[in-house]
């Protein structure tokens, strides 16, 4: 789990990795506020695959349509990272439901598609943990790009279920070198905590040992952690099940 800021320097994609978020076409009205073209989701022409937010100034997280403000997301996320919200689906046309970490980790916030301060781009690619399994499986649309297995949280510190999103891509040693290369943090947080863990409850992608042995982490291999933190763009949806 995770405490620090530290940035870290975009890697540059190899030829066989899958594309990155693509940015959307869109429109602009009058008053000078850029929309998806004709603010549907569905309008063509549209690249496949998961839809990203964007937040380029700062933008009302409310807890349903029309519903009340919850707090206003900035640009930066508190690791210093560009804000990018995965987003699970629309709700009556204008309005999307995201994941974002400073939510419950099965609480959607919803953003006002025709609000300022946002760009959109979608990403093929998506990360399923299968914890049963101990699996990390990286996908790009249907087809399967990598297994690998993982450790995850152990008994009284599980990893938590539910539908998350790659937050941060950071530098593990300039946080912690028990952290391995690199860290993957995620929307997700540990609700059960251990006695007198001093690591804050963030979960999130990092090195260490395989079997259930973390305090609710995922714990990779350094080769896939260098393999996802090349391919797998901020606003990544994450799914961790049993």
């Amino acid at each position: 789990m995770l405490w620090a800021r530290a940035p870290l320097q975009a890697r540059a994609a190899s030829a066989d990795d899958p594309p990155a978020a693509t940015p959307l076409p869109l429109n602009r009205r009058p008053d000078g506020v850029w929309l998806l073209r004709k603010l549907s989701l569905r309008t063509p022409p549209m690249p496949q695959g998961h839809l990203v937010a964007y937040v380029r100034g700062s933008v009302a997280l409310r807890a349903r349509p029309f519903g009340r403000v919850l707090e206003r997301l900035p640009a930066r996320t508190p690791f210093g990272s560009p804000e990018a919200l995965s987003v699970v689906r629309s709700r009556h046309g204008r309005w999307l439901a995201v994941t974002t970490p400073e939510l419950g980790n099965r609480t959607l916030g919803s953003i006002d598609a025709r609000a300022g301060g946002i760009a959109y781009a979608r990403t093929r690619l998506a990360l399923e943990i299968d914890l049963s399994r101990r699996l990390l499986i990286v996908r790009s649309g249907d087809r399967v790009l990598r297994r690998t297995t993982v450790g995850i949280g152990r008994p009284g510190s599980p990893t938590p279920t539910g539908r998350f999103a790659v937050t941060d891509k950071l530098d593990g040693p300039s946080i912690n070198a028990v952290y391995g290369c690199c860290i993957l943090a995620l929307s997700a947080h540990q609700t059960n905590v251990p006695r007198g863990w001093q690591g804050g409850d963030r979960i999130a992608i990092h090195g260490g040992a395989t079997g259930a042995v973390s305090t609710g982490c995922v714990h990779a291999s350094e080769g896939d952690l260098r393999y996802l933190m090349r391919v797998a763009p901020l606003g990544t949806p994450v799914t961790i099940h049993a």
